[in-house]
């Protein structure tokens, strides 16, 4: 680890806290803007790991995983340096809203350009002051407005960094998404860059979720240990993920008012019914059915729905003995880790 670390021109020495600030765009009424960096050096030796929420502006449960992340005690023992990210999107977090406001998406504008759109700008910014230094990332996401995320993992798993990372931050399920990633994403340029991410998906847009926020600050302290970060826990319970290779959105077979029949984290069978669609008399009631056995890993809040939108988004696994009780187990697991609660609220589990 070298001793001479400088973003955005402030020098960072081992064993400093630092909050940083660096220099966005001014809005049009010449209101400056920041994006917020804290960066935790330790005093011995070992890698970088970048933390990163909000990419997505209305992605707002990796903004307190972060939060709570960072006021938790052992972090001062860490090896390594950590850089947290709490709001990358500042902008369009202001606003409420997914996209910047030029109407683009962050998380499909990387590696952004110096000279481009206000969206390139940003991500070229992050890339270049943050992302450049890390060796390992961490990306904390949601579903997106009106709809609902089980914790999840997303990552190739081909690649045996990333392996580790996924397993050790140990969700419900991950999904393998391969070599499958979308251009101009931040999970791309790491591809392409050799930096190994995984991206964590968990709750609702605009909503904190505290069964989200706490998997995601026990996945990132587990993956923090993992790379010998922080020290070891024994004795812990061990969660094991469930792996889907492949995952499917089922649509709305007509427009109507939805009637879900199954929850987030159940598993079905093929042609299995997951809702009824009608009208609100309750006649011509159409149901909407399983195309594969899986989990339910997404699904959409709003009861009002247009033919064709998506509805449950199904991740393709096979039933066992073990999967019965693995969602049950976890919620009990993050049910008694109070260490990853919110010691300034009243226990909400």
């Amino acid at each position: 680890m070298s001793a001479e670390w400088v973003i955005g021109g402030t020098v960072i020495p081992p064993g400093r806290e630092t909050a940083l600030e660096l220099a966005l765009p001014a809005l049009y009424t010449h209101t400056p803007m920041h994006l917020p960096v804290r960066v935790v050096r330790g005093r011995r030796p070992g890698p970088t790991l970048l933390v990163s929420a909000a990419l997505h502006g209305d992605e707002i449960n990796g903004v307190e995983i972060i939060r709570r992340l960072l006021a938790m005690p052992m972090i001062h023992r860490l090896r390594g340096t950590l850089m947290a990210v709490p709001v990358v999107n500042m902008l369009g977090f202001l606003s409420h809203s997914r996209y910047l406001p030029d109407r683009r998406d962050l998380n499909r504008s990387f590696p952004g350009s110096e000279r481009g759109s206000l969206a390139a700008r940003l991500a070229h910014l992050f890339l270049t002051e943050l992302f450049s230094k890390a060796d390992y990332g961490i990306d904390l996401h949601t579903a997106a407005i009106h709809r609902d995320n089980l914790p999840q993992v997303r990552a190739n798993l081909a690649i045996p960094a990333v392996r580790r990372m996924a397993e050790a931050f140990a969700a419900p399920v991950i999904l393998d998404s391969g070599q499958r990633l979308i251009e101009g994403s931040l999970r791309k340029v790491a591809d392409e860059r050799g930096v190994p991410l995984i991206v964590y998906e968990a709750g609702e847009a605009l909503r904190f979720d505290e069964i989200a926020i706490r998997a995601g600050v026990r996945g990132v302290v587990a993956v923090m240990r993992a790379l010998a970060m922080l020290p070891a826990r024994r004795g812990r319970r061990q969660i094991q993920s469930v792996i889907a290779r492949q995952s499917s959105w089922i649509r709305a077979p007509q427009s109507g008012i939805l009637r879900v029949a199954k929850p987030l984290g159940c598993w079905v069978a093929q042609e299995e019914t997951l809702a009824w669609i009608g009208d609100p008399f309750g006649d011509s009631d159409v149901p909407v059915l399983a195309r594969s056995p899986g989990i339910i890993v997404g699904r959409t809040n709003l009861p009002l729905v247009n033919e064709g939108e998506a509805l449950f988004h199904l991740a393709q696994v096979v039933k066992s003995d073990e999967l019965e009780n693995h969602l049950e187990t976890y919620h009990e697991a993050l049910a008694e880790a109070d260490e990853f609660a919110d010691p300034y609220s009243p226990d909400v589990l």
